[in-house]
């Protein structure tokens, strides 16, 4: 069995003064405080979370 691409994913700006629906969307990525990195798998789901809110995520393959 083949392991799962992951993605590492961190915040690097606050979402203060953002969308409510890209605060919500930052939080369904796991992530919690800036510089708060995790690792998620690479799914079309993730990948599109992470384009909608690209402007405050670092994200390394």
């Amino acid at each position: 069995m083949a392991l799962a691409k992951t993605l590492k994913v961190t915040l690097v700006k606050s979402t203060n003064g953002t969308k409510q629906t890209h605060r919500a969307t930052v939080r369904g990525l796991g992530l919690r405080r800036i510089n708060h990195t995790v690792m998620l798998e690479d799914t079309p789901a993730v990948r599109g979370m992470i384009n909608k809110v690209y402007y405050l995520v670092k994200c390394e393959a």
